[in-house]
């Protein structure tokens, strides 16, 4: 039997599909199977090489650049293990908008919006298994693992640049529910935010005067006895951004194992919440037409507004 080829150096030149692209996601498109944290490991170490020179994982690729992969063993495509029944389903049963550039996926809790750091698949991968002949797919933005919510899909390059350009210019409105610690009549968070990502590519964010600006808008939907429900417009929209600024505030999302109250965690759960109290429940925004789309609260958290209503939580 012939021994495997061993992989070699590659050099790809970026096409008009790939400009503006992070070269971190470029990678994990063309490195099948190799752990997210590797891919960071790669940028960090200076394997990777954009015209020669050292890329950050946030640099977005131009036309014409020259990207240096280096020697990594990849899975085969080929035996890759197609998502499973469950995601697949998840995906399909909640897209809640769909025109020829985009569709608005009611993304669930649990379900991770790609691949990497130990999870096999996630929403990108189910929809290109549930449409082979599409000929792009890819994410506009992110949400993370444990938040629900409306999760924009391109399908058109020219359309995922012109919605890149929207939110850069602030012309996308989104706004969260959550559930936070103790009674809070919001306000204004403006905090800079500085995201570390550690050796095993798990991502921490903390207030810090070095890092970037960000701003989140806070307003109390409903006052329960030591917890509120809360409505959360973007201003910028950093990597874990909600999470930091309530934990900032004094007043942490419900069901947060990283940024969160134990106690208070602990409470909640009490009250049923098996998970983060976060969710994207509305995007707005025009391109070729004006997008308006609303994501209802799964049944779960429901619940949970309704068993707090009358108690004492604090």
């Amino acid at each position: 039997m012939a021994e495997p080829k061993r992989p070699q150096v590659r050099e790809t030149t970026v096409g008009e599909d790939s400009g503006g692209q992070r070269i971190d996601n470029f990678l994990l498109k063309r490195l099948k199977g190799v752990p997210k944290s590797r891919i960071y490991r790669l940028l960090r170490k200076g394997e990777v090489r954009v015209n020669r020179r050292r890329a950050k994982p946030e640099y977005r690729l131009q036309k014409g650049d020259i990207v240096r992969i280096p020697p990594v063993r990849t899975r085969d495509p080929a035996a890759a293990a197609k998502p499973g029944e469950w995601v697949l389903k998840q995906v399909e049963q909640n897209i809640l908008y769909e025109d020829d550039g985009l569709l608005v996926l009611n993304k669930p809790s649990g379900l991770a919006v790609h691949g990497g750091s130990g999870v096999s698949h996630g929403v990108i991968e189910a929809l290109r298994a549930l449409r082979p002949d599409a000929r792009f797919l890819e994410l506009a933005h992110r949400l993370d693992r444990d938040t629900s919510g409306c999760l924009v899909i391109a399908k058109k390059r020219s359309t995922l640049r012109a919605f890149h350009e929207l939110m850069r210019n602030g012309g996308v409105d989104k706004r969260y529910l959550t559930l936070v610690q103790g009674r809070w009549r919001g306000g204004k968070v403006e905090a800079p935010l500085r995201k570390n990502i550690l050796s095993s590519g798990e991502r921490l964010v903390k207030v810090h005067t070095a890092g970037k600006y960000a701003l989140s808008l806070f307003s109390p939907v409903t006052l329960y006895e030591g917890a509120s429900l809360m409505e959360v417009k973007l201003i910028t929209g950093r990597t874990h951004q909600i999470r930091v600024h309530a934990r900032h505030s004094g007043h942490p999302i419900a069901g947060d194992d990283k940024y969160g109250d134990s106690e208070f965690n602990r409470r909640m759960a009490g009250f049923g919440l098996k998970r983060l109290f976060l969710h994207a429940g509305l995007l707005h925004f025009t391109l070729d037409t004006t997008v308006h789309v609303e994501a209802p609260l799964e049944e779960g958290l429901k619940k949970i507004l309704k068993a707090l209503e009358g108690k004492n939580v604090a």
